[in-house]
Parts: C-alpha cells; structure tokens; sequence
C-alpha cells in the first residue's frame, strides 16, 4: 500500500480550516448540541415500591433511589431543576396528606410536608421563579398552593367538585386549571385572587392536562370520552376536540409547543400530535415485556395485553420519557423519527415522571 503525503501552503490550511468552521457553525443547533441532549436526570415515582427512582438520561442507569411517602403519584421539579416534590396518595385504606421534597443536586430527601386534613394530594405544578406548588387534594376537593421553602400552606381553594387530579399553570402563574375526572369538569382560579372564574366541561373523565408553552390553549384528554378537547387560556371558550387512544391519561407540550404528546393507558400506546396543527402525526404502540400472570393489585389490572403508560415528559424538543406501570419501565420516544430509543428499569409500578437538567457530581 502507498503512502501519500499532501502539503498545503499557509493559505490553503487557512481556506480550509474556515471551510470546517463555516460548515459546524451551519449546522441546525440540536446537531451541535447532541451530547447536551441526554443531560440532566428523569424522575420517576413507584408507586408500588413508596419509592423516587434518579435516572441518569445519558446512560438509563439508577443512580439513586430514595423512600417516599406511602403510593406515590405525581413528581414536580422547580423550574432551576434543584428541588423535587412527589404527592404521596396512599393506599385504599390509608388516605396519604403529605409532599415529600428532594434535593436533585445531592440525591437526599430533605423534608416531609403535612398538609393536615387534606388528604389524597396528587396534581402537582410548579410556580416558576418561587418556591410554591400548586397541589390538587381528591379527598378535600382543594386545590392548595404550598410553599415547600416555609412548609405552610399558603392558599386552600375549593373546586367544588370530585375527584380534582390534575392541575396546570401557564408560564405567567396567574391562572390554575384543575381537571376532575368524575365530573369532567376543569375548574379554572385566578391564582394571586383565589377567585374561581369557571367551570368548564370537558368530556367524560377529564384528567390528563396541560398549558401550551405560550400560555394561550389548554388541552385536556378525557379517558372515558378516548378525546382530548382544547380551550382558549384567556377566553375560555372552547376551541377544538380531536379523538385520541383508548383511556388517553397524561399528556405533555414540547418546549417549542410543537408536539403534544398524549400516553393511551387502555390501547397501550402513545399519540403524537402536531399542536400546531390540531392533527395526529402518528401513535406508537409501546412494546416493552407485559407479565403474563395478572396482578389484580396493580392499577388498571383489568387493560389486557398493555404495558399501562401514564406518566410523560418531554424535557426537549426531539424525546418523550414514558413510565409503563404495568412493565415497571421508562419508554424512550424519538419525537423527530417517530420510534421507540428503548426502555430504562424503573421501580414498582412508575407512575409520575419528570426531569431535571441537574447532573450530580
């Protein structure tokens, strides 16, 4: 085999080291930035194992998990990705009314929350730039907001309905709205008032629920309806309806408000849609191991041949995380292929998820 040489004069190197500059800096930005993409950590919260698994993006690995309260639900994360807080449920028989809270940087639980006679906490949102959380409590039919720095209850509203599961706040934090699946209602608060401006029906079961990143649309699946119908933020009128999956759940915006991304407990799958749009792109059925034996202690025992996904997060603007809790396993979505990256080990029965951009050191 020859061996080549190739000289270059001063300004020949000079051209194409420029070249080589001018095409990196041409580059689309999340191709530049692809190590940045698996940063930062997914929370995840089993509910069957009282547990808060920390799993590292960039490589699927547990590298923490650390006791919550009894049957955890929902997991919030501050806006700096510093803090975390999970709604501890409880059982059938053991109402819980606590809020655990975590240091994400140091991987240690730093404080138990009462919230006294409010039982069932379960929605969570964070208000950004403070140290409050919104929280929804089934069993008071309150929505509260909670300063997790004070531990206080500063706010108790009352929806005035039943089963009040989830709770939205846009970007601005001046309106809450709270979904509540018996009644299908969402009930929509002046947050620094307290004043409760409406009550808006959505579809039957009304649950899973999400504010666009721009604030102005509220999208809500209705799981008996398999529908997701849209409202204007300001106005309130309702704007839109789209049929979805079977028994639609949880559902999450991209951070551009691109995607709308919607898991399908009962058809096992999760819907994609162009929010922009108002059009499906694409479901995508999810194909992690289902046990053959049934666990009539798990939720949702009775859905057949589905892995059971609930919790979504959608962190950046090309991956989706899924917790299956029937296969006790995050799904990775690749938004922009439309496809399945694989799955990550969670703990018993992962339900509520979310992510922080903190790495431990």
């Amino acid at each position: 085999m020859k061996n080549y040489k190739f000289a270059y004069s001063d300004n020949a190197l000079l051209f194409l080291v420029t070249l080589a500059v001018m095409f990196v800096l041409s580059l689309p930005a999340h191709s530049q930035g692809q190590g940045q993409k698996n940063e930062g950590l997914i929370l995840v919260g089993n509910k069957s194992g009282n547990t808060l698994s920390f799993i590292d993006r960039s490589t699927g690995q547990t590298i923490q998990k650390l006791p919550t309260g009894l049957q955890p639900h929902e997991v919030e994360v501050s806006d700096d990705g510093r803090w975390a807080v999970v709604a501890n449920y409880g059982d059938q028989d053991h109402p819980g009314n606590t809020l655990s809270l975590y240091d994400v940087k140091n991987l240690q639980q730093v404080k138990t929350i009462d919230l006294g006679e409010n039982t069932r906490p379960h929605g969570l949102d964070w208000i950004k730039g403070t140290s409050r959380v919104m929280v929804t409590t089934e069993g008071t039919r309150k929505l509260l907001v909670v300063d997790v720095k004070q531990e206080k209850i500063v706010k108790a509203l009352d929806t005035q309905r039943e089963i009040s599961h989830m709770v939205a706040v846009p970007p601005d934090g001046k309106r809450a709205f709270v979904s509540s699946i018996r009644s299908g209602d969402v009930t929509v608060f002046n947050v620094p008032t307290g004043e409760r401006l409406a009550q808006l029906y959505s579809g039957k079961g009304a649950e899973g629920i999400a504010v666009s990143p721009d604030g102005k649309e509220v999208w809500v699946t209705n799981r008996s309806d398999h529908t997701i119908t849209i409202f204007d933020a300001q106005s309130l009128e309702q704007t839109g309806q789209l049929q979805c999956g079977d028994f639609p759940i949880r559902a999450r915006f991209s951070p551009n408000g691109k995607y709308f991304v919607v898991s399908n407990a009962q058809s096992g799958d999760v819907a994609v849609f162009d929010a922009r749009q108002k059009q499906l792109i694409k479901k995508i059925t999810m194909r992690p191991p289902v046990p053959e034996d049934k666990d009539p202690q798990r939720y949702f025992s009775e859905f057949e041949d589905t892995s059971v996904p609930i919790g979504v997060v959608v962190p950046d603007n090309q991956t989706a995380y899924v917790s299956n809790t029937r296969s006790d396993v995050v799904t990775v979505i690749d938004l922009e292929g439309l496809k399945i990256q694989g799955h990550f080990k969670a703990g018993l029965e992962p339900d509520g998820i979310n992510y922080s951009s903190i790495t431990p050191q």
